[in-house]
């Protein structure tokens, strides 16, 4: 069957994925440079200022996004109020398709800013709390884990998830990535083109691998018992989830970076730490035992799943958290896709009946 794998949709400045050499550019940085020298706040400003110089000061978007953020909660209740029983990936997606904005700078601002305020606010209905409204002065990391736990958090925690959300920013022409440049190119506006790809988020097989990473540790149990289980879950055609790319050929270059991050800090449970490198190490060894001819490495779910549990976020939160992450690269998509004005429109190749008597014959067409 044809796939899309080799085909290049766009031209981008954003980021280069380069598979075989496990290493991502982000803007002319380095995964491991950007995320030791910018923020949330100075990536957005890095990959936002690559295609709109208006939106490249750090400082001027530090500001922005906090007066989004009281923008968007504003419309907080009547939100929650139309969004009762779903699950909180979809009332991202629900919440940020109810907002707008009279131009592309402010769409892009209003829907990264949207992302923590929604977020937070889901977590504490679901736990049967009020929302918390946000502080425009603060960062946005340290505004979203505040607005989640009503108190202000330790800056160790913050420094977290602030790296774990910039290593997810942006990472090529993702699917998720992809259906907001095919959004944008249409001349929709960024907050539909942002809808479109929460909704591609959402599949499972793009966002929803770090919890069934927390599940496998917990069925293994203890390090003791890593091995085993592996060799069944083998044994069984199992998955293992955090292990193996669709892009990299080697070891996925975030999961090493988000490694260091939860190293820097210090997990409050050793035990689970211990536990993870054993599946770690047992899982790495009967991949490559099995399948000498593929590099099944760990990729960046595993550490994924592994830094959110250490900062304190519940499970059902990791695939919308991941979106407050990567609405950056989002957002810088659908800008640079504007500005080329043209229309994404790839080709099918019809293998469908051929009418009787006709000389049509199956090809590719528009």
């Amino acid at each position: 069957m044809t796939t899309m794998d080799d085909v290049v949709a766009a031209e981008t400045v954003l980021s280069r994925v380069d598979g075989e050499g496990g290493r991502l550019v982000v803007h002319g940085h380095d995964l491991e440079d950007l995320v030791a020298g910018h923020g949330f706040e100075a990536t957005a400003a890095l990959l936002w200022g690559a295609v709109d110089p208006g939106l490249g000061d750090a400082r001027a978007v530090a500001r922005a996004l906090g007066a989004a953020r009281v923008s968007v909660f504003e419309r907080v209740p009547a939100i929650l109020a139309a969004t009762a029983g779903l699950a909180p990936i979809d009332v991202l997606r629900a919440g940020v398709a109810a907002l707008a904005a009279d131009d592309d700078r402010g769409a892009v601002v209003l829907a990264t800013a949207a992302m923590p305020v929604l977020l937070a606010a889901t977590a504490r209905r679901d736990r049967g709390l009020d929302p918390v409204a946000p502080d425009p002065a603060l960062g946005q990391v340290a505004d979203l884990l505040g607005m989640l736990g009503g108190t202000p958090t330790e800056p160790a925690r913050v420094q977290a998830l602030e790296r774990y959300l910039v290593t997810v920013a942006d990472h090529g022409m993702n699917a998720s990535t992809f259906a907001a440049r095919v959004i944008a190119a249409t001349g929709s506006d960024p907050v539909s083109a942002v809808t479109g790809a929460i909704g591609a988020l959402k599949g499972p097989l793009h966002g929803g691998a770090p919890g069934p990473v927390l599940d496998m540790l917990d069925a293994v149990g203890a390090p003791a018992d890593a091995g085993t289980w592996i060799a069944s879950a083998l044994d069984r055609g199992q998955r293992l989830m955090g292990f193996g790319h669709r892009i990299y050929r080697t070891r996925d270059p975030r999961a090493d970076v988000l490694k260091a991050a939860l190293a820097e800090l210090a997990p409050r449970d050793p035990a689970r730490t211990a536990l993870a490198e054993a599946v770690e190490r047992a899982a790495r060894d009967a991949l490559a035992t099995r399948h000498p001819g593929r590099r099944l490495d760990t990729n960046v779910e595993f550490y994924t799943a592994l830094l959110l549990e250490a900062v304190g976020i519940e499970r059902a939160l990791f695939t919308p958290m991941f979106a407050v992450g990567r609405v950056i690269g989002w957002t810088a998509h659908v800008l640079e896709q504007r500005a080329t004005g043209r229309l994404i429109r790839p080709k099918a190749r019809y293998v469908g009946p051929v009418p009787v008597g006709d000389d049509f014959r199956a090809a590719a067409n528009g």
